[in-house]
């Protein structure tokens, strides 16, 4: 897991050119006009999901993990907590292949992320997006999603 700020991004562009070509888009994307919903950037190896939502409260929460795609979560406005455990450290659901989505259950560990932040989440990096810091409040949020190289 890497927390950062965009301005920092090239730090992490060596990473690899999927990374790098997610990057580009959040800085080079009109983030705060673009519509919700579901863009390629490079078919779906890389593509980019902008969301608007109402944070929840951590009661409301789930821990989930992927497994064919890497999660580069952006913070475009508002302020969410986002929970963060390695997923050795959780009990695994079953895994949902369709939607690359493994539900986990336990307890972990959460950071704060604002505007220009964001939270680059590996397959091995259990999170819970999405939590209310002190309220809920209307957060708009880019969630690029990475294909893992086979």
């Amino acid at each position: 897991m890497i927390v950062d700020t965009l301005r920092n991004s090239t730090l992490y562009r060596a990473l690899s050119p999927r990374i790098a070509l997610a990057f580009d888009y959040l800085r080079d994307s009109d983030l705060l006009r673009a519509t919700t919903g579901t863009f390629e950037i490079d078919g779906r190896q890389v593509y980019a999901i902008v969301q608007e939502y109402a944070s929840i409260d951590r009661s409301q929460g789930t821990w989930e993990a992927h497994r064919e795609y890497i999660d580069l979560q952006y913070v475009v406005t508002g302020t969410e907590r986002i929970g963060y455990a390695h997923v050795s450290r959780l009990t695994p659901g079953r895994y949902d292949r369709k939607r690359d989505f493994l539900p986990l259950s336990g307890e972990g560990d959460f950071l704060e992320i604002g505007p220009g932040d964001f939270m680059l989440l590996f397959p091995e990096d259990a999170h819970m997006p999405r939590v209310a810091v002190k309220a809920p409040e209307m957060v708009r949020k880019v969630v690029v999603k990475i294909a893992v190289p086979p």
